[in-house]
């Protein structure tokens, strides 16, 4: 028996874990008291973590065409279904499909970059665009980077707003917290308070200051009418790096508390409070997540978040929002070019490409379109869009139609099904990780990396030995060894750092050696050693003013009224008055999945049936439902039978069901998931309806129909 220590890959939260291991098992995970950053917290989903490495139905060897085979096998077969599509019709004509998972893996940060080059395809999507990327995209407009998203500084701030979010249950999301709830009791214990805005009474609305229910989509109007009163009461903050400050008072004239009150559902004195409680607190922060992302106005809402927080002199200032420093980042200011969208648009919808990626909302639309660049195969990587992206009904059958379809994955599932190859990589214990994606969004500069638990399999490649050898099949090298692409990378990766140091670099795998690079020329200088050393993590303080030298816009200030933005305002302002639906849906948070991950654990799923849809007992009344009945829910892009539960949980003319079910298609391998399979609500969700500014898919304030199943 002995303990290992790692960071857990499954939420964004990047808390330690202590593992047990006997032998080639882990046989127990707890919280890692000393981590520096989660100090021994840990949610079901991690004290689980040896449960899902071991899950019996967890592949161990490739499958081609439905049977087991061996790497070469496998590989080949990949050669033999890519190649003649990209020799034919060329590179866009392979679709590239990334799930969420990625973000958790060291090859996401390290090889889904150079595969999405060496394949150059127009044709990639992500779960990003039934995520965050409205947030994306009003960052990359107000500070010149995508990428440069600041978070809550929980640490230190008075009052917290948080819309969209339930990070109670979440873990959290684009503000890497470990242990949320413990720093969201920390505010109130100092004399703080936290309000929460949502359509539904979540854990996180039970344990705040205050709740108040806003009607689906509707938080743009709540914001904008904060803007409004922020400047008619002269309540301003504004540093003088901050550009547009006139253009967007101009803006905010129309929207007015009583204008957007009937609207949000929240009275237009409370509005007016709410104003005034954030500029008079002595820090205050505004956090919205996926609820204000996935809605029809979703990059405006992620815009007007950080437009009130800068309105109030809170950006970038300790207990305000702030931007960290990751350890494997520069922190250096890049040029001053600004960003842009829409380099080219989707074929068969005329969609804008953001951040080098499509809508997933029009993947079915490129693959059942014929004519010149139709994608006819497709690359996943760690997703499952048949259960995350809308109307995933009809993604479901376009599969069915392509010429070649290969899955990295670890499962048979919904998706990777359809595939004629999948590739299992090694378990979690078998790689090593340090989170490239969530420390640069961590409301506290640390860093911590987890070598690998157990020995690595030499007959079993890591997703990253995968990724290269996908990378030479698309680069016409399909016999080419892996070690080359490996080299090729840590290269690259040298060239950033003085000649007489590159004999100091360290590593046992080239994912080590390429982050060993990446830290030393980072902005405090550390190791892989170092890091090693240092199992728990290490301390690298609380956030940092970090404006204006970080920021990329053209004009070098922090543009608050993007052109684009202030065009969809008037979007925003012509919808005010349109007849609202009687009823709406929105998704849900649970603690113990992450989207559709982690239903095939057992200890997971116990308990009581969460995939069920909750009505206001006052709708259940009007539509003659019970608890426990079968309702049949209905919305242009499908139909859909599910449990009811009534509950005053969720405000009136608003039901809601969870996402990532609907574990009964036939060819999976999930079988402990398919005992709960509940429902599909992506069968309800509808590609044609999108935000336009980011392409991200509508996921909540579906409107729908509800009556008892027949």
């Amino acid at each position: 028996m002995r303990t290992a220590y790692r960071t857990c890959p499954l939420c964004e939260a990047a808390c330690g874990l202590a593992l047990t291991v006997d032998g080639d098992r882990v046989t127990a995970a707890r919280g890692d008291r000393e981590h520096v950053f989660s100090h021994g917290f840990v949610c079901p989903k991690g004290a689980t973590f040896g449960q899902l490495v071991d899950d019996p139905d967890r592949l161990r060897s490739p499958l081609v065409n439905g049977e087991e085979a061996s790497w070469e096998d496998a590989f080949a077969a990949v050669r033999a279904g890519l190649r003649p599509v990209l020799e034919t019709y060329g590179p866009d004509a392979v679709a590239l499909y990334l799930g969420n998972p990625n973000a958790h893996t060291m090859s996401g940060g390290l090889y889904v970059p150079p595969l999405i080059r060496t394949l150059g395809s127009r044709n990639v999507y992500s779960a990003s665009t039934v995520d965050q990327m409205p947030k994306h995209v009003s960052c990359g407009f107000m500070f010149g980077n995508p990428n440069l998203i600041p978070v809550p500084d929980l640490d230190r701030t008075d009052f917290l707003l948080v819309l969209g979010a339930n990070p109670w249950e979440s873990n959290g999301s684009l503000a890497t917290a470990a242990d949320f709830p413990g720093r969201l009791k920390a505010i109130q214990a100092r004399g703080g308070r936290f309000v929460v805005v949502d359509p539904r009474r979540t854990r996180t609305a039970e344990h705040a200051d205050e709740h108040l229910y806003i009607r689906p989509g509707a938080d743009a109007y709540l914001l904008f009418a904060i803007v409004h009163v922020l400047f008619g009461e002269d309540l301003l903050d504004v540093p003088e790096h901050v550009a547009g400050v006139p253009e967007v008072r101009d803006l905010a004239v129309a929207f007015t508390p009583d204008a957007v009150a009937d609207v949000c559902g929240i009275p237009a004195d409370r509005i007016r409070r709410l104003a005034r409680e954030l500029a008079a607190a002595p820090t205050a922060a505004v956090y919205g997540r996926i609820g204000t992302c996935t809605v029809e106005f979703g990059t405006l809402t992620s815009w007007l978040v950080d437009v009130i927080n800068t309105l109030t002199g809170n950006l970038d200032r300790p207990g305000g929002v702030m931007f960290p420093l990751a350890a494997h980042t520069s922190g250096r200011p890049g040029k001053k070019t600004g960003w842009t969208t829409g380099r080219w648009h989707s074929r068969v919808r005329g969609l804008p490409e953001v951040k080098g990626e499509l809508p997933v909302a029009t993947l079915a639309d490129e693959i059942e379109t014929p004519g010149d660049g139709q994608v006819r195969a497709l690359i996943t990587v760690a997703g499952n869009p048949v259960l995350s992206t809308p109307n995933s009904g009809r993604l479901d059958r376009a599969l069915g139609g392509l010429d070649f379809m290969v899955s990295v994955d670890p499962y048979l599932n919904e998706t990777t099904r359809h595939a004629d190859v999948v590739l299992s990589p090694a378990d979690a214990t078998r790689k090593g990780h340090y989170d490239f994606a969530f420390l640069t969004l961590s409301v506290r500069n640390f860093a911590a990396y987890s070598p690998p638990v157990l020995p690595r399999d030499p007959g079993t490649p890591d997703e990253c030995d995968i990724l290269a050898r996908l990378s030479l099949i698309l680069a016409g090298q399909p016999d080419g060894d892996p070690a080359l692409f490996h080299d090729h990378l840590l290269r690259q990766a040298l060239t950033r750092l003085p000649a007489d140091q590159h004999d100091k670099i360290t590593g046992d795998h080239p994912a080590e050696r390429l982050l060993d690079v990446a830290l030393r020329t980072g902005a405090y200088g550390l190791t892989l050693r170092q890091l090693l050393d240092n199992p728990h993590g290490v301390d690298l303080g609380p956030l940092q003013p970090r404006l204006p030298d970080l920021l990329r816009t053209a004009s070098g200030k922090v543009e608050l009224c993007p052109p684009e933005l202030a065009a969809e305002t008037s979007r925003l302002l012509a919808a005010l008055d349109r007849r609202r639906d009687d009823l709406v849906l929105i998704g849900r948070r649970h603690l113990r999945s992450n989207n559709s991950w982690m239903h095939n654990v057992p200890a997971l799923i116990k308990g009581r049936d969460r995939c069920t849809l909750q009505i206001h007992p006052d709708d259940a009344g009007r539509l003659d439902l019970a608890d426990g009945d079968a309702a049949q829910v209905t919305s242009r892009a499908g139909s859909l039978i599910a449990q009811v539960e009534v509950t005053a949980r969720v405000m009136p003319g608003v039901v809601s069901l969870p996402h990532g079910w609907g574990h009964d298609l036939p060819g999976t391998r999930l079988s402990v998931a398919a005992t709960r399979p509940g429902v599909n609500s992506n069968v309800l969700t509808d590609e044609l309806v999108i935000d336009p500014l980011s392409g991200n898919s509508v996921l909540n304030g579906i409107p729908v129909e509800i009556k008892p199943a027949p």
